[in-house]
């Protein structure tokens, strides 16, 4: 990951970034450097061109189509809505809230986090947090695991007396184990790491197999779980055929839940095999949506009630710097006018009373300046707020200085479903 962020950090128009990476989904999300007068649509273009470095050598053309952008405000509406678990594909799985964090804990200890991202990430997961205790989205089925193992269920009946087999360590598998876990059915781990597959069968209860068994374990099991990290297939079509012919017809169930897939899809066609990847699960999804549509109406207004807030405090940014010119120049006026009459007729005071006169002094300009500064405020977020902080420049010669247009600040990279 740092590597990759490194990557798309390095381009010239990106300031910060973090990448979201799980089960369905590759998302990046910058800001363009603090302050910098960049256009979001550019930001952008430097992160598909960042992706493309990471594709297959002149797959460009394959990519992009698969491939969406989100700029500015919509991107951090987005963002909000993926932590609140309104953009997965079973909406209310609760993982997807602890995957942002990840990502953002990743890229703060990579260096590629500044206040930008701090600001919208911050509120994304405060957002998610109200959806989770003010709704019931999260209720019932609403994880790919249970999905998953609710269709072996459907296949097997009772999974007590079955047997399983988890391939690799993935986040999601692990979770679809440990449900056939406790369903009953005994469970081997198999992983490239030894070491890995060991303690994963201690936290499971579960027995170990050596990688180079997989093909003999995959006789002996009735469904595979599986997720490593290869970059091809590590279930191919003749491997599965061999173990089918020596199961004497027994039925053979796969969940296939690693991005790039691991199970190779021609293994669906073979007499008693049944293989589910992430894509093919849309319906039971949809399904299991249907039940908590309710709650996902009102996880969405909670989201409009935070994005609302969120662009109210965006619209003050642009005269945030006139308020705070303006306060520090009437401050510093009545401290030198203070500090004058410390040196004169106010020279006998001891430095209590002095100290009164500087709170004074401060309760001062806030009384004073509250009514122009609560106007600016208001008006903040269309033209005639940026006119009325440019009279207030101008009035009291304040320095002149670079409003951003858009302080949302971000450009949301892309996402994969499946695609190349």
């Amino acid at each position: 990951m740092p590597a990759v962020l490194g990557a798309f950090a390095g381009r010239p128009s990106v300031g910060e970034v973090m990448c979201v990476s799980t089960c369905n989904r590759v998302e990046v999300v910058a800001t363009p450097p603090p302050g910098a007068q960049v256009d979001l649509d550019r930001v952008a273009e430097e992160i598909v061109a960042a992706l493309e470095g990471f594709a297959t050598p002149g797959s460009g053309p394959v990519l992009r189509p698969h491939l969406y952008r989100k700029v500015g405000k919509d991107a951090v509406q987005h963002l909000f809505r993926v932590a609140s678990s309104l953009d997965s594909l079973v909406v209310g799985e609760p993982q997807i809230l602890g995957q942002v964090k990840q990502a953002f804990e990743a890229a703060q200890a990579a260096g590629t986090v500044g206040p930008g991202l701090q600001r919208i990430v911050g509120r994304a997961l405060q957002t998610a947090k109200r959806v989770r205790s003010e709704t019931s989205i999260g209720e019932g089925q609403v994880s790919i695991a249970s999905v998953a193992v609710d269709l072996a269920r459907q296949i097997f009946g009772e999974l007590k007396g079955h047997r399983a087999l988890l391939v690799g360590a993935g986040e999601m598998a692990l979770g679809a184990a440990q449900l056939v876990v406790r369903a009953g059915a005994r469970l081997d781990v198999i992983n490239r790491s030894p070491e890995r597959a060991q303690a994963l069968a201690r936290e499971l209860g579960a027995g170990v197999r050596a990688w180079d068994e997989l093909p003999s374990a995959i006789v002996d099991t009735d469904v595979v779980i599986s997720s490593t990290s290869a970059p091809g297939f590590v279930l191919t079509h003749d491997i599965v055929s061999r173990a089918v012919k020596l199961r004497k017809g027994r039925t053979l169930f796969f969940i296939d839940i690693a991005v790039p897939r691991d199970i190779e899809p021609s293994v669906e066609a073979l007499n008693n095999v049944f293989l589910y990847d992430v894509d093919d699960l849309e319906g039971v999804v949809r399904e299991t949506f249907r039940e908590r549509e309710g709650e996902a109406k009102r996880a969405e207004q909670l989201v409009a009630e935070e994005m609302s807030s969120f662009d109210a405090w965006v619209d003050t940014q642009s005269v945030v710097p006139t308020v705070v010119a303006l306060r520090a120049k009437a401050r510093a006026t009545l401290m030198a006018e203070l500090e004058r009459s410390f040196a004169g007729k106010l020279k006998h005071l001891g430095q209590p009373e002095r100290a009164a006169l500087e709170v004074m002094v401060d309760a001062a300009v806030n009384k004073l300046l509250h009514a122009p500064v609560a106007r600016l405020k208001r008006a903040a977020g269309d033209p005639r707020g940026e006119q009325m902080a440019q009279i207030v420049r101008e009035l009291f010669e304040l320095p002149d200085v670079t409003v951003v247009s858009d302080a949302s600040g971000a450009a949301g990279g892309a996402r994969e479903r499946g695609g190349p």
